[in-house]
């Protein structure tokens, strides 16, 4: 049996949690499911709260305040700008256009024809 990772292609390998107040969040989500929030270093030489199981960072809480609460699964992806496009030609939607984020690798988010959202990524680590 294999190990799925964040690498891995089709697997959800991040979760991101973005609202109004990271650290009532955190708190909770400690409090209810036992997570453990960890320092993540960046390459900017900021950190980012992330959600650890052991030593392996599952998810983080976005530092940026939202005014709603709402989590994001981020699905890894071979190329984010063929997927986007096939999201399109099936009928979807893009709710960010593609973009790369320096020290981690490029996303996007779309919609489904149903309007469910989720996020895309390839790692930098797997870019060509």
């Amino acid at each position: 049996m294999s190990e799925l990772t964040m690498t891995t292609p089709g697997n959800a390998g991040w979760i991101g949690h973005a609202g109004p107040d990271s650290a009532a969040a955190m708190k909770f989500y400690r409090d209810t499911i036992g997570w453990t929030i960890g320092d993540l270093p960046m390459q900017d030489g900021t950190s980012y709260p992330a959600i650890m199981i052991g030593q392996q960072p599952i998810g983080g809480f976005s530092p940026m305040p939202q005014s709603q609460g709402a989590w994001t699964i981020f699905v890894t992806v071979d190329d984010v700008d063929a997927c986007v496009e096939r999201a399109q030609k099936a009928g979807g939607t893009i709710v960010s256009e593609p973009a790369d984020m320096p020290g981690v690798g490029r996303v996007s988010t779309i919609a489904d024809p149903q309007g469910a959202q989720i996020a895309l990524i390839t790692y930098e680590s797997m870019q060509k």
